[in-house]
């Protein structure tokens, strides 16, 4: 049914050129047909005047093959040929549908303010011309069609006020609801964005931390392997430590892109304060003398401020075994009333030790971030004396949250 609707439909330029056509066959002929039985007895014929009546009701019959173009200039002339037809006596008829239509379709298309005041102003003169013309009309009872071209005008504004009010009101639903659409779309890659940027931010300091500690195992299981098997074995008991508490975090991470938890495996909790004695243990047997000095807190640290301290504190030592090797790390700890502070300083590398660096990587751009997320704070640099520093301070009360 819609196809064959849209095969039928003809464009906006033919329909106005068939209702000019119709409304200028209607009012000639409809007026004609009025009075060709008794015409009135005051009225001039339509022929007179260099056959002006027929004229005046053709031309405000087809001025409305333009009216969706220009609505204004339309109505002008349809007024002004109403006005010069009914003031020079002509007889009446239906020579007022153009001029109906044209008013509608000038508040139809109009900007609601300014085409009501123009209509209205058209209609006022209009009907106190009327009126005039009418005066001496015989018999005084046809005095009623007058009022009818008056209320006829009145409703034809009106109607086409209500038609532009409701295409208004339907355009500013349909923007609203497209607003509404592109807002939650938006929303929804925000949300998508955010989440891949913890993920990645949590595999890279979990997968570094773990990298970085097996590979100073590796090298030294390389160089004590034949000579101390015994020092080989625990190194290598370390890396195996070191991957699978790295499997562990790998499974609770990514775990959250799983719906379905019906699989059996246990997954690891969250790394958070409860785990810095066993981050400090695999710092240790990778050859840094880690010195941990922490404050209790006055009231429960909350989960996100806790997991970000702990990975504030992997991603510094990872640095420090990444780029300076073996050598000395104090980390601080103090929890006062509303703020969370973490101190990391390592005292640089130590004469005779070599370091495969490597690329700078996102270390200390993730740790930043995750400070801000909450509202705290991240400062990291190198010491006047040799070493490097980080201190992070976080609000206990954090303005945002973190997963993790």
């Amino acid at each position: 049914m819609q196809d064959r609707l849209t095969v039928f439909y003809l464009p906006a330029r033919a329909q106005d050129v068939l209702l000019a056509l119709f409304v200028t066959v209607m009012q000639v002929q409809g007026t004609v047909v009025r009075n060709a039985g008794a015409p009135e007895p005051a009225a001039r014929h339509l022929s007179d005047l260099g056959q002006l009546g027929y004229a005046l009701l053709v031309l405000s019959g087809l001025a409305l093959v333009v009216r969706r173009r220009r609505p204004v200039a339309v109505f002008a002339v349809t007024a002004l040929a109403s006005l010069a037809y009914y003031l020079l006596g002509f007889p009446d008829g239906p020579g007022w549908l153009g001029l109906f239509v044209a008013t509608y379709t000038l508040t139809a298309l109009g900007d609601g303010r300014r085409s009501l005041v123009t209509a209205g102003a058209g209609i006022a003169v209009l009907a106190a011309c009327w009126l005039v013309a009418a005066a001496d009309v015989e018999p005084p009872a046809a005095i009623g069609w007058v009022f009818f071209r008056i209320g006829a005008s009145v409703m034809s504004a009106a109607l086409g006020e209500s038609v532009r009010s409701r295409r208004v009101v339907a355009a500013e639903a349909l923007a609203r609801a497209e607003l509404a659409e592109r807002s939650r779309e938006e929303e929804a890659r925000a949300r998508v964005d955010e989440e891949r940027l913890r993920i990645a931010r949590e595999v890279h300091d979990t997968v570094a931390h773990a990298i970085a500690i097996i590979n100073v195992q590796s090298g030294v299981t390389a160089h004590v392997l034949d000579k101390r098997p015994d020092r080989a074995r625990e190194t290598l008991e370390a890396i195996e430590r070191t991957s699978s508490h790295a499997l562990r975090e790998m499974r609770a991470i990514l775990g959250v892109l799983r719906e379905d938890g019906d699989d059996g495996d246990q997954t690891a909790p969250y790394p958070g304060l409860g785990q810095l004695d066993e981050l400090t243990a695999q710092a240790r047997e990778a050859g840094l003398e880690v010195d941990l000095v922490t404050t209790s807190p006055p009231h429960p640290v909350p989960g996100a401020v806790g997991s970000a301290v702990y990975r504030i504190l992997q991603e510094s030592i990872t640095n420090v075994i990444r780029h300076v090797g073996p050598t000395r790390v104090r980390v601080e700890l103090d929890f006062g009333a509303d703020t969370a502070e973490v101190r990391v300083r390592d005292e640089g590398r130590r004469s005779g030790t070599r370091v495969e660096t490597g690329p700078a990587g996102r270390g200390i751009l993730g740790m930043r971030e995750r400070c801000q997320l909450l509202g705290g704070e991240l400062d990291a640099g190198p010491l006047p004396d040799g070493g490097f520093a980080v201190t992070a301070r976080l609000p206990l009360a954090p303005i945002g949250t973190v997963s993790g």
